[in-house]
């Protein structure tokens, strides 16, 4: 600083003095170094060892490594202290948790450990270990997301007959029950979740073998490490199993979807809350009392699970904005900024699963303030037009032009749909069509009956609570289904993952204790 307290550019030594001479950089260190190895250990470590046993199992099987030396490198596999690494802090030492772990591999098992890293790179390496993470977190957000399914199924089964109105432009439009909302909405999350299996089936493929992106002329299987990986199948071509991001892309693009069609219910959720919808009670484990207003009743369980769909959807599009324009190559460095965006927004979507399962399960409904709303409107004047198609063989825009005369009529007299009478009607038959019409008083009741509107419409996805307890029928087929698949998946990941840990824990054990 020179007099008057201007700043001198500091020079390039200077800078070099202040940051370090060699790789890494003291600021590049804190800013990309430290928060990524902080990330690896809390993530990605207990999927590398799987990977690195997984790897010297077939090293050893194709015959690229002795058996003294595999044995020789599964002690030192069996002998790091993961719980110490896990606990320790990045110091620069090592660039990686990679470079870490190998390090302590060498320090175990001399120069026979370097054979580890035959015919594989850190590009194949770190996808492979990317996808097991992903899918294990898919496997929990489906699991999640079925509980809730399941849910909305039963909630569904216990409403079938209670009458509720239907909204268009937020507007009354027609009757309906509370199931054929529900069943709606767990329609809605039958299809994310087969969103949700497709990604895992493009997540569950094995990189391994790429190496760097051209495979190797050493005669590994890649098909025996996909095997032991529990992977469904490999990446075909190797300059993609290293450069493909849709993977991760498909996993952001279905969970976004995901919050965004849940987020939806959310907010409709919280709206019935109010004492003006007055159509649910949230139950007294999930509202939170005012700290100043005694009678309140705060739904803050609806309300954070608004906001967190809200920061799922946009953590998501996060991923997907790092992956675009990312050239077509490795893309393993965009990935270690990435995942932590991909896995945040697994974790989120969920938990709120959780959550809102546990609220749908202890929802209490007003049915009696639902039919009295539904039966207080206008909403069935649809039916009361297609009766007159019916019984007076009008076209439906004549019956509507009618009907459509007396509602006003009705609605400038103050009177609800229950108030309209039979003289009125025939009055605007009279003006319209030059007659009056045979409808009868029962006929104009039973049209103006909110659960006659209901009962009638029994056409495939229809209100009809015969026909919306069929549709439930098959929607729990598929959630038998979803629940097997889910078990199997798990069981395979399982299954292997035991054989690769007993087979290196064999391997790593003395022969003169063996």
């Amino acid at each position: 600083m020179i007099p008057g307290g201007i700043l001198l550019p500091i020079g390039k030594q200077d800078w070099l003095k202040e940051e370090g001479a060699a790789f890494p950089g003291r600021t590049y260190a804190e800013v990309v170094l430290a928060p990524a190895f902080d990330q690896a250990k809390a993530e990605l470590l207990l999927p590398m060892m799987t990977v690195n046993k997984a790897h010297l199992i077939m090293l050893r099987e194709q015959g690229l490594v002795s058996d003294s030396d595999a044995e020789r490198i599964a002690a030192a596999l069996e002998s790091l202290d993961l719980a110490a690494l896990q606990q320790s802090a990045y110091t620069g030492q090592f660039e990686d948790l990679f470079f870490q772990v190998e390090h302590g591999l060498l320090e175990h098992a001399g120069d026979a450990a370097g054979n580890l890293h035959l015919a594989r790179s850190r590009n194949d390496m770190g996808i492979a270990i990317y996808r097991l993470v992903l899918r294990e977190k898919l496997l929990e957000t489906i699991g999640s997301a079925l509980l809730l399914h399941e849910r909305l199924l039963f909630f569904a089964g216990e409403h079938t007959e209670t009458v509720m109105l239907g909204y268009t432009h937020t507007q009354q439009a027609q009757p309906t029950t509370m199931a054929h909302y529900i069943a709606a909405v767990s329609d809605s999350l039958g299809r994310d979740l087969r969103r949700l299996k497709a990604a895992f089936a493009n997540c569950n493929r094995s990189s391994m073998g790429a190496a760097a992106l051209t495979t190797s002329g050493f005669a590994v299987s890649r098909e025996r490490m996909a095997e032991l990986l529990a992977f469904d199948g490999l990446i075909d071509n190797a300059y993609d199993a290293v450069s493909g991001a849709d993977y991760v892309g498909e996993i952001a693009a279905a969970v976004q979807l995901a919050a965004i069609n849940l987020g939806r219910f959310v907010q409709e959720l919280l709206l019935w809350s109010t004492q003006e919808f007055a159509v649910l009670h949230v139950a007294p484990p999930y509202v939170q009392i005012s700290s100043i207003m005694p009678q309140k009743r705060n739904p803050v369980s609806i309300e954070h699970m608004r906001s967190l769909l809200s920061s799922c959807a946009g953590d998501a599009q996060t991923v997907l904005t790092m992956i675009h324009n990312t050239p077509f190559g490795d893309i393993v460095d965009t990935e270690d900024d990435l995942q932590p965006y991909a896995w945040k927004s697994l974790r989120t979507l969920e938990s709120v699963y959780r959550l809102l399962g546990c609220v749908i399960g202890t929802l209490e409904i007003n049915k009696e303030g639902l039919r009295a709303r539904a039966e207080a409107s206008f909403a069935t004047v649809t039916e009361l037009a297609d009766t007159l198609v019916r019984t007076e063989s009008l076209s439906f825009r004549t019956a509507h032009t009618i009907v459509s005369r007396v509602v006003k009529e009705a609605v400038s007299r103050g009177l609800s749909a229950s108030g309209l009478e039979l003289e009125a009607l025939n009055r605007a038959a009279g003006e319209i069509i030059g007659r009056d019409l045979a409808l009868d008083e029962e006929e104009l009741r039973r049209s103006l009956d909110p659960s006659w509107f209901v009962a009638i419409r029994r056409l495939h996805g229809g209100p009809n609570p015969e026909e919306v307890l069929r549709a439930l029928q098959h929607q729990r087929f598929r959630q038998e289904s979803d629940e097997a698949w889910l078990q199997e998946r798990r069981e395979a990941i399982r299954t292997a993952r035991q054989y690769v840990d007993t087979t290196i824990a064999r391997w790593g054990v003395p022969q003169n204790q063996s």
